[in-house]
Protein backbone atom coordinates (compact mmCIF):
# COMPACT_ATOMS: atom_id res chain seq x y z
CA UNK A 1 0.00 0.00 0.00
CA UNK A 2 1.32 3.43 -0.99
CA UNK A 3 2.40 6.28 1.52
CA UNK A 4 -0.64 8.00 -0.08
CA UNK A 5 -2.98 5.57 0.02
CA UNK A 6 -2.59 4.57 3.25
CA UNK A 7 -2.71 8.62 4.71
CA UNK A 8 -5.90 9.35 2.72
CA UNK A 9 -7.57 5.84 4.32
CA UNK A 10 -6.62 7.09 7.99
CA UNK A 11 -7.72 10.51 7.18
CA UNK A 12 -11.42 9.34 6.19
CA UNK A 13 -11.66 7.15 8.96
CA UNK A 14 -10.79 10.24 11.53
CA UNK A 15 -13.27 12.41 9.54
CA UNK A 16 -15.82 9.20 10.04
CA UNK A 17 -15.06 9.13 13.80
CA UNK A 18 -17.52 12.22 14.05
CA UNK A 19 -20.94 12.09 15.18
CA UNK A 20 -22.66 12.77 11.86
CA UNK A 21 -20.63 9.84 10.11
CA UNK A 22 -20.31 6.96 11.92
CA UNK A 23 -19.64 8.48 15.66
CA UNK A 24 -17.13 6.38 17.05
CA UNK A 25 -14.53 8.77 18.48
CA UNK A 26 -11.72 5.67 19.51
CA UNK A 27 -11.27 6.03 15.27
CA UNK A 28 -10.46 10.01 15.88
CA UNK A 29 -7.80 9.03 18.79
CA UNK A 30 -6.15 6.51 16.37
CA UNK A 31 -6.19 7.36 13.17
CA UNK A 32 -5.74 11.31 13.06
CA UNK A 33 -2.07 11.04 14.25
CA UNK A 34 -1.50 8.49 11.57
CA UNK A 35 -2.85 10.77 9.26
CA UNK A 36 -0.11 13.01 9.90
CA UNK A 37 2.84 10.50 10.33
CA UNK A 38 1.37 9.88 6.85
CA UNK A 39 2.74 12.80 6.09
CA UNK A 40 5.96 12.85 7.78
CA UNK A 41 6.66 9.41 6.29
CA UNK A 42 5.97 10.73 2.40
CA UNK A 43 7.99 13.84 3.12
CA UNK A 44 10.99 11.84 4.71
CA UNK A 45 12.60 10.89 1.86
CA UNK A 46 12.45 14.35 0.08
CA UNK A 47 14.51 16.98 0.01
CA UNK A 48 17.74 15.82 0.44
CA UNK A 49 19.56 17.97 -2.24
CA UNK A 50 17.93 20.90 0.38
CA UNK A 51 19.33 20.18 4.35
CA UNK A 52 17.76 23.02 5.99
CA UNK A 53 14.51 23.16 4.30
CA UNK A 54 13.82 19.53 4.57
CA UNK A 55 14.95 20.10 7.85
CA UNK A 56 12.41 23.15 9.20
CA UNK A 57 9.53 21.35 6.72
CA UNK A 58 9.58 18.34 8.86
CA UNK A 59 10.38 20.22 11.91
CA UNK A 60 7.06 22.00 11.31
CA UNK A 61 5.76 18.24 10.72
CA UNK A 62 6.48 17.04 13.43
CA UNK A 63 5.18 20.00 15.26
CA UNK A 64 1.63 19.71 13.63
CA UNK A 65 1.50 15.85 15.22
CA UNK A 66 2.16 17.02 18.68
CA UNK A 67 -0.79 19.63 18.00
CA UNK A 68 -2.67 16.99 16.75
CA UNK A 69 -2.24 14.69 19.77
CA UNK A 70 -2.89 17.84 22.35
CA UNK A 71 -6.36 18.24 20.16
CA UNK A 72 -7.66 15.35 20.67
CA UNK A 73 -8.77 16.67 24.04
CA UNK A 74 -10.56 19.89 22.32
CA UNK A 75 -10.64 21.87 25.72
CA UNK A 76 -7.65 20.70 27.78
CA UNK A 77 -5.49 20.63 25.24
CA UNK A 78 -6.70 23.94 23.19
CA UNK A 79 -4.02 26.07 24.66
CA UNK A 80 -0.84 23.27 23.72
CA UNK A 81 -2.26 22.44 20.39
CA UNK A 82 -2.16 26.54 19.42
CA UNK A 83 0.87 26.83 20.43
CA UNK A 84 2.14 23.47 18.61
CA UNK A 85 0.80 24.83 15.61
CA UNK A 86 2.39 28.59 16.01
CA UNK A 87 5.26 26.90 16.09
CA UNK A 88 4.82 24.70 12.71
CA UNK A 89 3.83 27.92 11.05
CA UNK A 90 6.87 29.50 12.21
CA UNK A 91 8.90 26.58 11.16
CA UNK A 92 7.52 26.41 7.44
CA UNK A 93 7.99 30.09 7.74
CA UNK A 94 12.13 29.35 7.85
CA UNK A 95 12.03 27.07 6.08
CA UNK A 96 10.69 29.06 3.13
CA UNK A 97 12.90 32.30 3.91
CA UNK A 98 15.88 29.99 3.07
CA UNK A 99 14.68 29.53 -0.67
CA UNK A 100 13.52 32.88 -1.04
CA UNK A 101 13.79 36.02 1.20
CA UNK A 102 11.19 37.00 3.81
CA UNK A 103 8.99 39.36 1.93
CA UNK A 104 10.14 39.39 -1.28
CA UNK A 105 7.30 40.00 -2.82
CA UNK A 106 4.68 42.45 -1.26
CA UNK A 107 1.60 41.81 -2.79
CA UNK A 108 0.70 38.03 -1.56
CA UNK A 109 1.46 39.92 2.32
CA UNK A 110 -1.24 42.50 1.25
CA UNK A 111 -3.41 40.34 0.23
CA UNK A 112 -3.14 38.01 3.29
CA UNK A 113 -3.28 40.44 5.37
CA UNK A 114 -6.66 41.25 4.63
CA UNK A 115 -7.30 37.70 4.66
CA UNK A 116 -6.20 37.51 8.47
CA UNK A 117 -7.76 40.79 9.52
CA UNK A 118 -11.25 39.77 7.86
CA UNK A 119 -11.11 36.28 9.50
CA UNK A 120 -9.97 38.14 13.01
CA UNK A 121 -12.91 40.65 12.69
CA UNK A 122 -15.22 37.82 11.93
CA UNK A 123 -14.20 36.24 14.63
CA UNK A 124 -12.82 38.38 17.45
CA UNK A 125 -16.63 38.86 19.17
CA UNK A 126 -16.39 34.93 20.20
CA UNK A 127 -12.97 34.50 21.40
CA UNK A 128 -12.64 34.69 24.74
CA UNK A 129 -10.75 37.77 26.76
CA UNK A 130 -7.99 35.22 27.73
CA UNK A 131 -7.10 34.03 24.41
CA UNK A 132 -7.72 37.05 21.76
CA UNK A 133 -3.58 37.68 22.23
CA UNK A 134 -2.62 33.83 21.32
CA UNK A 135 -5.21 33.57 19.16
CA UNK A 136 -4.06 37.04 17.29
CA UNK A 137 -0.73 35.82 17.05
CA UNK A 138 -1.45 33.03 15.84
CA UNK A 139 -3.07 33.84 12.85
CA UNK A 140 -0.31 36.63 11.81
CA UNK A 141 1.98 33.72 11.95
CA UNK A 142 -0.30 31.43 9.80
CA UNK A 143 -0.74 34.31 7.39
CA UNK A 144 2.84 35.50 6.89
CA UNK A 145 3.57 31.25 6.20
CA UNK A 146 0.87 31.59 3.52
CA UNK A 147 2.46 34.63 2.45
CA UNK A 148 5.52 33.23 1.99
CA UNK A 149 4.34 30.18 0.23
CA UNK A 150 3.09 32.49 -2.39
CA UNK A 151 6.05 34.37 -2.60
CA UNK A 152 7.46 31.15 -3.75
CA UNK A 153 5.27 31.04 -6.33
CA UNK A 154 5.45 34.24 -7.47
CA UNK A 155 9.15 34.12 -7.61
CA UNK A 156 9.07 30.88 -9.58
CA UNK A 157 10.69 28.34 -7.19
CA UNK A 158 9.95 24.94 -7.92
CA UNK A 159 6.74 23.61 -6.88
CA UNK A 160 5.86 27.07 -6.01
CA UNK A 161 2.63 26.71 -6.75
CA UNK A 162 1.17 23.28 -5.15
CA UNK A 163 3.49 25.33 -2.07
CA UNK A 164 1.23 28.08 -2.38
CA UNK A 165 -1.77 26.16 -2.41
CA UNK A 166 -0.76 24.43 0.48
CA UNK A 167 -0.51 27.85 2.44
CA UNK A 168 -4.20 28.79 1.21
CA UNK A 169 -5.76 25.39 2.43
CA UNK A 170 -4.14 25.97 5.76
CA UNK A 171 -5.53 29.45 6.15
CA UNK A 172 -8.76 28.30 5.07
CA UNK A 173 -8.63 24.75 7.32
CA UNK A 174 -7.81 26.93 10.19
CA UNK A 175 -10.42 29.42 9.38
CA UNK A 176 -13.22 26.83 9.57
CA UNK A 177 -12.00 25.74 12.59
CA UNK A 178 -12.23 28.77 14.59
CA UNK A 179 -15.60 29.47 12.86
CA UNK A 180 -16.92 26.06 14.68
CA UNK A 181 -15.56 27.21 17.70
CA UNK A 182 -15.70 30.24 18.24
CA UNK A 183 -19.42 31.82 16.24
CA UNK A 184 -21.21 28.45 15.84
CA UNK A 185 -21.18 25.19 14.60
CA UNK A 186 -20.46 24.12 11.71
CA UNK A 187 -22.45 21.02 9.19
CA UNK A 188 -20.34 18.37 8.93
CA UNK A 189 -17.64 20.62 10.26
CA UNK A 190 -14.93 17.56 10.67
CA UNK A 191 -14.97 16.64 6.75
CA UNK A 192 -13.98 20.72 5.44
CA UNK A 193 -11.14 21.28 8.29
CA UNK A 194 -9.59 17.93 8.09
CA UNK A 195 -9.94 17.33 4.30
CA UNK A 196 -8.34 20.81 3.81
CA UNK A 197 -5.60 20.58 6.69
CA UNK A 198 -4.00 17.18 5.32
CA UNK A 199 -4.30 18.28 1.91
CA UNK A 200 -2.76 21.57 2.77
CA UNK A 201 0.62 19.36 4.81
CA UNK A 202 0.25 16.86 1.69
CA UNK A 203 1.09 20.24 -0.68
CA UNK A 204 3.66 21.50 1.79
CA UNK A 205 5.36 18.33 1.93
CA UNK A 206 5.46 18.21 -2.06
CA UNK A 207 7.51 21.15 -2.03
CA UNK A 208 10.38 19.11 -1.04
CA UNK A 209 11.81 17.50 -4.46
CA UNK A 210 11.59 13.80 -5.20
CA UNK A 211 14.51 12.28 -3.82
CA UNK A 212 15.96 11.53 -7.63
CA UNK A 213 14.62 15.45 -8.72
CA UNK A 214 17.36 18.01 -8.55
CA UNK A 215 16.27 20.97 -6.81
CA UNK A 216 16.25 24.86 -8.82
CA UNK A 217 17.52 25.99 -4.96
CA UNK A 218 20.31 25.93 -2.69
CA UNK A 219 19.44 26.56 0.56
Amino acid sequence: MSTAVATAMAALLTIASAPWALGQPWLNVVFKPLATLGVIVYAWPRGTDTPLLRRWLLAGLGLSLCGDVALLWPQQGFLPGLVSFLLAHLAYLVGFARVQRLGARVLPFVVYAGVAGAILWQLWPGVPAALRGPVAVYVLALASMAAQAAVLWRAGAARGAVLALGGALFVASDALLATNRFAGPLPMASLWILATYWSAQWCIASFLAPAKEPSSSAC
